[in-house]
């Protein structure tokens, strides 16, 4: 999720939660994000470092970039487009 455009709205295709403190994962797991989920980046701290506002739902939360990094995210999860990582196949 970390490289999504801003206001592009996709799909959570996976969390690598093995790279989230368990406070973090809890977080992520209450805020309801999981794989199949919509999101959308709002916007972007200016200074490389700062944190990400995304859309979930009705709910803006921001994510610090770390916990971003661990979410991928694709467009379509039948097209075989994702970012933030590995490409998702094509089903």
């Amino acid at each position: 999720m970390e490289t999504l455009p801003r206001h592009a709205p996709a799909i959570v295709a996976a969390i690598d939660w093995s790279r989230l403190a368990v406070p973090e994962a809890r977080r992520l797991r209450e805020l309801g994000f999981g794989e199949g989920v919509a999101v959308e980046v709002l916007h972007r701290s200016r200074f490389g470092g700062g944190p990400i506002a995304c859309r979930i739902g009705r709910m803006t939360v921001a994510l610090r970039r770390a916990v971003a990094a661990s979410i991928q995210v694709g467009h379509d999860p039948h097209g075989g487009e994702a970012y933030g990582g590995e490409l998702l196949a094509a089903e």
